[in-house]
């Protein structure tokens, strides 16, 4: 039979954990913007996800940028803060079990 879905209380969810901090629910948001035609919510969702550091919110800044929808100034300062996120969370711990990870 299954679950009905109630989206209204999968979105305030989801807004929560963005909220939160949570960059994957951002990145949701996101999408869930641009689906319904809130290109400009979108791209704000993205960009913070980006800010934080998801690899997959500044790909889709990048189709943003190429399509015309975010500037090249606001798309600049917002793959700085990405570097930024990304090299915050860089240690020889990580990188040490990343190796041994790979390996």
């Amino acid at each position: 039979v299954g679950v009905e879905k109630d989206m209204k209380k999968s979105i305030y969810h989801v807004e929560q954990a963005a909220i939160g901090g949570h960059a994957e629910a951002r990145h949701n948001l996101a999408y869930e913007e641009y689906r319904t035609g809130r290109i400009e919510r979108a791209v704000k969702h993205l960009t913070i996800a980006a800010n934080l550091g998801l690899d997959e919110s500044i790909e889709m800044l990048m189709k943003c940028y190429a399509n015309g929808l975010i500037s090249r100034e606001d798309f600049a300062a917002a793959l700085r803060a990405h570097q930024a996120a990304v090299d915050a969370t860089k240690s020889p711990q990580r990188e040490e079990a990343e190796y041994w990870e790979t390996t």
